[in-house]
């Protein structure tokens, strides 16, 4: 394993000593609703909403037996509500019917619940389970190819890299640090190099442009909230 990326992990520990899930949630449930409201939306909208829903849905049972216009109406705030009703009211009955209404604990059995990839059962396994794993949201992402840790724009290849590239014990909170330090500092459109931690590291510094990353194949953009 190389020694430049433990380097940068911590310098962004040092950077940013309070990173955690950006989510409100008190279990994996709550959790696991949040992060599928999170898709093309903010975490702040989220917290924002979440409130209402939890309070009304307190339990799978709920969500399955939920009224779809009321549900729609109370997460419309976070976009994309049908398809995330839909997903949400599906996951709801899936662990009534499969897993006794918990949340299951292992990422084969999340990617089966309807609205779940692996982004959003990484969130919850991470955070709500300590069971490592990488989350590759759009910082993660764009911050790996600047940092030079991977030239890949597909999630899964993204997070395999990493996996390579750090022992399974930082997973979870290199992908805190690294959100931080997308949200706060290595914007998309004006990274703050300036003002940088990593920048005697970064080998995007000082443009903030990373080399060309591999274009993957894409079959045309869809509106799917699974994530």
């Amino acid at each position: 394993m190389r020694a430049e990326p433990l380097q940068i992990d911590d310098l962004l520990g040092d950077a940013y000593p309070d990173a955690h899930c950006e989510l409100d949630y008190r279990t994996p449930l709550e959790l696991l609703v949040a992060t599928v409201l999170s898709a093309q939306c903010t975490d702040e909208r989220v917290n924002l909403t979440t409130p209402a829903v939890f309070a009304r849905y307190p339990d799978a049972a709920a969500y399955a037996g939920a009224d779809r216009a009321e549900l729609e109406a109370l997460i419309r705030p976070t976009g994309f509500f049908r398809n995330k009703a839909a997903a949400i009211q599906g996951i709801g009955a899936a662990l009534v019917a499969e897993h006794g209404g918990e949340v299951p604990g292992t990422l084969e059995e999340l990617v089966a619940l309807p609205g779940v990839g692996r982004k959003t059962a990484n969130v919850v396994l991470g955070n709500a389970f300590d069971v490592p794993g990488i989350t590759v949201d759009t910082h993660v992402g764009r911050l790996s190819r600047r940092l030079g840790w991977t030239t890949n724009t597909d999630a899964v290849k993204v997070e395999r890299d990493l996996m390579e590239l750090f022992p399974a014990e930082r997973w979870v909170m290199l992908c805190h640090r690294l959100i931080f330090h997308g949200r706060r500092t290595c914007t998309s459109r004006k990274p703050a190099c300036e003002r940088c931690p990593l920048a005697d590291l970064c080998p995007s510094y000082p443009t903030g442009e990373p080399p060309a990353p591999k274009k993957s194949r894409a079959k045309g953009r869809s509106r799917s909230t699974k994530q």
